[in-house]
C-alpha cells in the first residue's frame, strides 16, 4: 500500500481525513465485506500520524456500522455501501449524516407514538396525503423528497407538541441529506425497494389512523432502521414487514 501524506481541510481533524479515505476505499470496491483493514501501526505509518488518531478514525468506522474489531486480530469490513453512496454525498460528510439517523429515531419513534393518540380527522387526512404524493412522486421518477419531509413533518405537528417539531427543525439538514440520498439509491435500485418506502409510510399512516401508538412506533423505527441499513449496505435484504408485528 502505497504511502498517503494526509492533507487535512481547515477545520478538518486528521482522523476525518482518515475515515473518509478508507470509506472511499471501501465503496471503491479495495476491501470487501469480510476483508481485514491494515493495522493500526500499518495506517499510522500510511497516514504519517499517531495511532491514537488512527484508532478515532477506526472507531466512528465501527461506530457507524462499517467495520468491526477482533480483540487481538484487527479491524474487519462490516459492509459495504453502494459505490454511488460517494456522488452522493462527501465523504467527509457522511459520518455525521449516519449518526443523524440516532437521534431521529429517538425523537421520531416517540413522536409518531404521541401523534396516534393526540391526532385530528385533518391531520391523519394530511398525513394520508403525504404517502399519496410520494407515491405518485416516485411513480413518475421523482426523487420524492420534499413529498418524504412532508410526511414526517406532519406527524411532529400531530404530535401536538412544538418541541418535537422544533428539534427535527434543527435536524433539517441532515434529515434532507440522509433523505436524498437513501431516495437516489432507492431510485436506481429495484423497484420492490421504492415500493417498500411507499409500504412502510402506508403502515404507519394506518396505525395513526386507528389510534395505535405502539404499532405505528415500531413501525416508524423499523423504517428508520430499513433507510439507514439500506443506504450503507449495498447487499442489504430487506425483512418483511411482518416481523415488526411479531416483535
Amino acid at each position: 500500500m502505497a504511502k498517503i501524506p494526509v492533507m487535512p481541510a481547515r477545520k478538518q481533524k486528521l482522523s476525518d481525513t482518515i475515515y473518509a479515505h478508507i470509506l472511499s476505499q471501501i465503496t471503491a470496491g479495495e476491501y470487501s465485506s469480510g476483508d481485514k483493514l491494515p493495522s493500526e501501526a500499518e495506517l499510522s505509518t500510511t497516514f504519517h500520524v499517531s495511532r491514537p488518531i488512527v484508532r478515532e478514525a477506526l472507531s466512528r468506522l465501527g461506530t457507524d456500522g462499517l467495520i468491526y474489531s477482533k480483540r487481538g486480530i484487527g479491524s474487519f469490513v462490516a459492509i459495504k455501501p453502494s459505490k454511488r453512496l460517494t456522488d452522493f454525498a462527501n465523504a467527509f460528510d457522511l459520518s455525521r449524516f449516519i449518526r443523524s439517523f440516532e437521534p431521529r429515531i429517538v425523537l421520531e419513534v416517540e413522536a409518531v407514538r404521541l401523534a396516534a393518540t393526540r391526532r385530528t380527522r385533518a391531520e391523519v387526512e394530511e398525513i394520508a396525503e403525504s404517502v399519496e404524493a410520494l407515491d405518485k412522486a416516485i411513480a413518475k421518477g421523482e426523487l420524492g423528497q420534499k413529498e418524504d419531509i412532508a410526511f414526517h413533518d406532519a406527524i411532529a405537528r400531530a404530535a401536538h407538541n412544538d418541541f418535537f417539531v422544533d428539534l427535527l427543525t434543527d435536524l433539517r439538514a441532515p434529515v434532507m441529506e440522509t433523505m436524498n440520498i437513501g431516495l437516489e439509491l432507492a431510485r436506481e435500485a429495484a423497484p420492490t425497494r421504492r415500493l417498500r418506502i411507499i409500504e412502510e409510510h402506508s403502515r404507519i399512516r394506518d396505525a395513526i389512523d386507528t389510534k395505535d401508538g405502539d404499532t405505528a412506533a415500531g413501525y416508524m423505527k423499523y423504517h428508520l432502521l430499513q433507510a439507514r441499513a439500506a443506504m450503507l449496505d449495498a447487499h442489504h435484504l430487506e425483512s418483511r414487514l411482518s416481523s415488526v408485528e411479531e416483535e
